[in-house]
């Protein structure tokens, strides 16, 4: 599987890759399909398109600090 980094991805294809996945944006934040923030699965603050991160094996989408990613792999240390 290959991974590809966001960082250097524009933000419109951010919210595209989004809508693929049946999310959407406000332009700052990622959203779910009513249109509410997503919270960030561990730490629970809204994830901003800028700064997420979608992990291999998953729609999980996440905010993109050392906190979220280490708690996701601990509950699913065979993704990565």
């Amino acid at each position: 599987m290959e991974t590809i980094s966001l960082k250097e991805i524009s933000t419109e294809s951010k919210i595209a890759l989004l809508k693929e996945l049946d999310f959407d944006s406000d332009g700052e934040y990622v959203l779910n399909s009513e249109g509410n923030k997503i919270l960030d699965r561990y730490l629970e603050i809204p994830i901003k398109v800028n700064n997420m991160v979608i992990l291999p094996g998953s729609t999980i989408i996440l905010d993109d600090n050392i906190l979220s990613i280490s708690k996701y792999m601990e509950e699913f240390p065979d993704v990565l």
